[in-house]
């Protein structure tokens, strides 16, 4: 492919791109094949000959679509938004024709397992400088590191993958870690001879849309030098409204903080931002200096050198995408979008609640609602088998304490209230006849 054809195939593709979006609202959010579809529709080896652009977008309807869960249906109400924005895929094609290997975070998995490696080697090397006999092998099996029982699971992953153990902390009854037990477990394993060195804070749950209580974490770690990290994955876009900034109350505490804005701030996956109060507790801990990698700039004051914060040594140019996003939409114009989020949240929250046969199962802070049909878990998983079998819409649940939650997201950049409408009444629908065949 020359310049020529690429321009000609990139304005088509541009409105296949745009068909598709305009479009998407009459395709099925949820496939309706099954798994291993493409082994009978695709060959087992690849082309010989080159195979002509037209062949290759004809398949892509025929092959690639019918196996393709809908992220950007505004009937797509699972996990938490994926964000798009028009502005953030002009910026995607310019950021692969640019080619540029940019130094940043990918996701708030990664960004929680850099914060654990950085703060496990400084405090190694802390508890080495005043007892040098100490071997950093001696030293691993005692650090413990914290979090919620509500937490994501990367949380535990990253203590799999840093070698340290992870202790969960009961939340309350509010599904927020609390001082008094954090403060419990930091007291019962120090007198164990454990190691206290990481806490993570986790604003915003996946399973529900908690909050830990930073204004009371917070203090604790900075008391007991343990490294406190903020994970707000989803909600952290939710900051940029003043009326939502007192959930972030306590930051001044923390020693790392991330948050994705390719969940809720418009800019296309992947895109992760983190913040560390101190840069050195990062370079430190993975600072590697090849001559091959050096520069006449690095010792100058003048940049950064992201290379020695992570753990790759190269990423995409996420920043382009911000930039395009932030620009074009402005704050103004990003805050009226997460503000309409949550007021469809609300919304459906005001429809469930007028059902006497369901339940709201947490407060609805941000864009999630959380619900269920008053009665057994089973009924509950009924009803949800119904909904994404039908796949009029998709929802996915979570588990809170002992019972199996529904969990409604508002996810889509196009979601209006007509689909939260439509959502509902479908799945009102749905449990009536749930709740018939119960009773036959």
């Amino acid at each position: 492919m020359d310049s020529r054809e690429f321009r000609r195939r990139g304005k088509e593709m541009v409105d296949y791109i745009a068909d598709y979006l305009d479009g998407i609202e009459g395709r099925p959010v949820y496939p309706d094949v099954e798994p291993g579809y493409l082994r009978a529709l695709i060959p087992t080896t690849a082309p010989q000959e080159p195979e002509t652009y037209e062949d290759i977008i004809r398949d892509i309807e025929k092959i690639i679509m019918p196996g393709v869960t809908h992220w950007h249906s505004p009937y797509f109400f699972a996990y938490f938004p994926t964000a798009s924005s028009y502005p953030a895929m002009l910026a995607d094609m310019l950021c692969g024709a640019i080619g540029c290997i940019g130094f940043s975070w990918g996701s708030a998995s990664e960004a929680t397992l850099v914060a654990l490696l950085a703060a496990r080697t400084k405090m190694i090397r802390q508890l080495q400088a005043a007892s040098p006999e100490l071997t950093q092998a001696a030293l691993m099996e005692k650090l413990v590191a914290y979090t919620s029982d509500q937490a994501h699971s990367s949380v535990e992953r990253a203590g799999l993958i840093g070698g340290v153990k992870i202790k969960a902390i009961p939340s309350d009854g509010n599904y927020s870690m609390r001082a008094a037990a954090l403060r419990e477990a930091l007291e019962r394993d120090k007198a164990a001879g454990l190691i206290p060195f990481f806490v993570v804070v986790t604003l915003g749950t996946t399973s529900c849309c908690s909050f830990d209580n930073l204004l009371e974490v917070g203090p604790i770690c900075n008391q007991e030098g343990v490294w406190l990290h903020i994970d707000a994955a989803y909600a952290g876009s939710a900051f940029i409204c003043p009326e939502f900034r007192y959930l972030l109350n306590g930051v001044e505490f923390a020693d790392s903080f991330n948050f994705n804005p390719h969940k809720w701030l418009l800019v296309n996956f992947d895109c992760s931002a983190m913040w560390v109060k101190k840069r050195t507790d990062l370079t430190e801990a993975f600072n590697m200096d090849p001559v091959y990698l050096r520069h006449s700039h690095q010792d100058s004051g003048l940049i950064t050198d992201y290379r020695h914060w992570q753990i790759p040594l190269g990423r995409r140019f996420r920043s382009l995408k911000m930039w395009f996003v932030f620009r074009m939409y402005g704050v103004k114009g990003l805050q009226a979008y997460i503000r309409k989020h949550v007021k469809l949240s609300h919304e459906f929250e005001s429809l469930v609640r007028q059902d006497p046969r369901f339940e709201i199962c947490t407060e609805v802070i941000l864009g999630l609602v959380c619900f269920r049909l008053k009665g057994s878990n089973q009924l509950n998983e009924t009803l949800l088998q119904r909904i994404n079998s039908a796949k009029k819409i998709h929802l996915v649940p979570c588990r809170l304490r002992d019972k199996f939650v529904l969990r409604f997201a508002v996810c889509s950049r196009t979601v209006e209230s007509a689909h939260v409408q439509l959502a509902w009444e479908h799945i009102r629908d749905l449990a009536s006849s749930v709740l018939r065949a119960e009773k036959e």
